[in-house]
């Protein structure tokens, strides 16, 4: 089939009658399927079960130190898992306060604590006239809706395949002190999968923010959710390259085992210089005795060390990888060539990015959501749910099974040629 572009109009107008009955045919399937978050499926909790018989009421509770985990004590983690999380992040020990299940939980934190208390002791962000963080668009929603909750202002920066436009990055950090942060997820990117090129992270390393207090918040999510053995995107370590280029405060650096284990009962981590590390624990000494110690030392007898949960997360990709496979293949195959979208092919993560044509983001979820196919809010990858071209939509694979995800794919693919075909009738009605 030829691009719709060059369609007539009376061959737009053939094409929507033809495609409006198979959506009907759809909508009388009633379908009831759901792929709006990146969530891990059955069969890939599943591989975490062990984790429940990983200790025992006969089990020794004890760290290696001495520690009984069983009571108060340690506000940054045990020491093995320390160890665990650092194989994991590629940082040393010594540079991590590990917390709870939820690394977006320590980002909130770390917001709230700039807020009222400011970092290393700059002014609380509460106080000043004006705060601003940078937005890679499109991004994530969550790291969104925790600025747009404290009044941050958000500024959006265009996504690359190789990062953020470091040239926008580096104008708008230099010249204006009211920017505090920046918003990364540098690996396998929601929702792009892109991964940040060398020169990016050093670019990053490299930045001169007018803001003595600006640091960039450096979510690592997906850094070991490969898709495939033999093509994986490997990065830069910025702690240590923000160490080589003399800005050794500059990042918080996120992690968690959400996706490795069980998201409502993993760990995650922060890693960050000496100094940012001695600041969050003369806050945290107020806010905790300490996580759960038990959970931390089960999942250091579950995996042993980093090298198990490599192997862990080759499980994970055997599962997820038809699936995105399975996506991909069936856009091609709908879409290819018809000029009325575009779709990333990421190597790892959880997502999928596809942009439609201009205008066309929204009717195309809302026709899918008809037909019982719910899919993450048109806009949502956007800083305040604005896209200002009402094109992105993040496809998410993991969660349905591969038979409902094919259903999904096919009935995506079909509201895509939809309405973009009406799109294209009205636009040669008004005479564009």
């Amino acid at each position: 089939m030829k691009p719709y572009a060059e369609m007539t109009r009376d061959e737009l107008a053939q094409e929507v009658r033809s495609l409006r009955a198979e959506y009907h045919r759809y909508q009388g399937m009633a379908l009831n399927l759901n792929m709006s978050r990146g969530k891990p499926c059955l069969e890939q909790l599943d591989l975490s079960m062990g984790l429940m018989d990983a200790l025992n009421s006969d089990a020794d509770l004890s760290c290696e130190d001495g520690t009984d985990c069983r009571n108060y004590g340690v506000l940054d983690g045990i020491a093995e898992v320390k160890k665990l999380m650092a194989g994991m992040m590629e940082n040393n020990p010594d540079e991590i306060i590990i917390y709870g299940n939820s690394s977006l939980n320590i980002m909130y934190d770390t917001v709230s604590r700039a807020m009222t208390h400011g970092v290393m002791g700059s002014t609380p962000w509460c106080r000043l006239d004006k705060v601003k963080f940078l937005c890679p668009v499109p991004g994530y929603d969550r790291h969104f809706s925790i600025t747009e909750y404290f009044g941050i202002e958000m500024i959006p920066v265009p996504m690359t395949p190789t990062g953020p436009d470091m040239d926008i990055v580096e104008s708008l950090v230099s010249s204006d002190e009211a920017i505090k942060g920046i918003w990364c997820v540098p690996k396998y990117s929601n929702p792009q999968g892109y991964s940040y090129s060398d020169d990016t992270v050093r670019r990053f390393a490299r930045l001169k923010p007018a803001a003595r207090d600006f640091r960039i918040f450096w979510d690592n999510a997906y850094g070991i959710h490969h898709l495939y053995d033999d093509d994986q995107d490997y990065l830069i370590e910025i702690l240590s390259e923000c160490r080589r280029a003399g800005n050794p405060d500059m990042v918080y650096k996120f992690a968690s085992t959400s996706k490795i284990t069980f998201p409502g009962s993993g760990i995650s981590a922060l890693a960050t210089s000496l100094n940012n590390l001695a600041d969050i624990r003369s806050q945290l000494k107020h806010q905790t005795i300490g996580h759960d110690k038990v959970n931390q030392l089960r999942h250091v007898r579950f995996f042993g060390d980093i090298d198990h949960m490599k192997m862990h997360m080759r499980k994970h990709a055997e599962i997820l990888r038809p699936k995105f496979e399975a996506v991909e293949n069936i856009l091609e195959e709908n879409l290819g060539g018809l000029g009325i979208g575009s779709w990333t092919k990421p190597k790892g993560g959880y997502f999928i990015s596809f942009d439609s044509l201009p205008g066309c983001a929204r009717e195309i979820i809302d026709m899918a959501k008809k037909a019982g196919v719910v899919m993450t809010e048109a806009g949502a990858t956007w800083p305040y749910h604005r896209d200002p071209r009402d094109s992105n939509i993040r496809i998410a694979p993991s969660y349905p099974p591969l038979d409902d995800l094919i259903t999904a794919t096919r009935l995506f693919s079909l509201c895509v040629k939809l309405v973009s075909a009406r799109k294209l009738i009205a636009s040669i009605d008004e005479g564009h």
